[in-house]
């Protein structure tokens, strides 16, 4: 079976990237997250392109990681290229507007990388879920500013606290996501989107992206710098380790809190 894959496009000014490893939901291997990686970078680096798409193939954008192949005993290293773009923007962050679209199951890391873009459009039948602590986790990818500084405290804690699904509708209300369209339609929109912004001059587009992260980065400093201790809580706990179990054995999980 294949290891799924990202492809990228080049349309014009418009640097496309695709998520292909639709036989597993889109779920991310630590391979995909390399190549996604190099994706971002290419965007960043190459002045001939000046917006990025990305997209799924399928009918989902993703169902999160591919979980035992990034924790437990056959996890697979991670070897993202030192000055990379990270995918998730904790590090370092792309320098040009992305667009997202997205379809089907957007969970866990789907949200995580759709906050590190700009602009989000999603499919009417768009199901979102950060369930991370439903596997005895927590989001480590961003969510846990990016979701408050998009939504607000209140919704925010609300979705991250039940581990809920919620619509795209939902989404919308909220401001993860700026506009809804039918099924099918998303990646069309996203890259009509993305010619119009294209059309604007690059250098003004992106010093405006770079302003405004400006405003939010003391903030996102603060909380990314604050990651790595979470993660050794969470990922050293019992539960985690019930988390991961449950998760392959296809049981509800049986929590501790310790």
């Amino acid at each position: 079976m294949s290891e799924g894959q990202i492809r990228t496009e080049v349309h014009g000014h418009v640097f496309k990237i695709v998520i292909d490893n639709v036989a597993k939901k889109n779920a991310f291997t630590p391979a995909m997250m390399e190549q996604l990686s190099d994706a971002l970078t290419e965007l960043h680096d190459n002045e001939a392109y000046r917006v990025g798409v990305i997209w799924a193939e399928g009918n989902d954008f993703t169902a999160g990681l591919d979980m035992p192949k990034f924790f437990g005993p056959a996890a697979e290293k991670r070897n993202i290229k030192e000055g990379n773009v990270d995918p998730f923007g904790l590090s370092k962050r792309c320098r040009k507007p992305i667009i997202t679209a997205v379809q089907g199951i957007v969970f866990t890391i789907g949200i995580e990388l759709m906050l590190a873009g700009d602009i989000v459009v999603a499919a009417a039948d768009s199901r979102f879920c950060q369930m991370e602590s439903r596997r005895g986790i927590a989001p480590l990818g961003g969510a846990h500013f990016r979701f408050l500084s998009r939504a607000g405290w209140g919704d925010a804690m609300y979705h991250l606290f039940l581990c809920d699904e919620f619509s795209a509708e939902r989404a919308h209300a909220i401001g993860l996501v700026q506009e809804v369209v039918p099924s099918g339609e998303q990646g069309e929109r996203a890259m009509a989107l993305a010619a119009i912004i294209a059309r604007n001059a690059p250098l003004g587009i992106q010093v405006t992206k770079e302003a405004a992260a400006k405003y939010v980065e003391g903030g996102e400093a603060a909380a990314i710098a604050f990651i790595p201790k979470i993660r050794d809580r969470v990922l050293a706990s019992a539960d985690a380790k019930e988390g991961i179990q449950s998760f392959i054995e296809r049981r509800a999980a049986v929590f501790q809190g310790r």
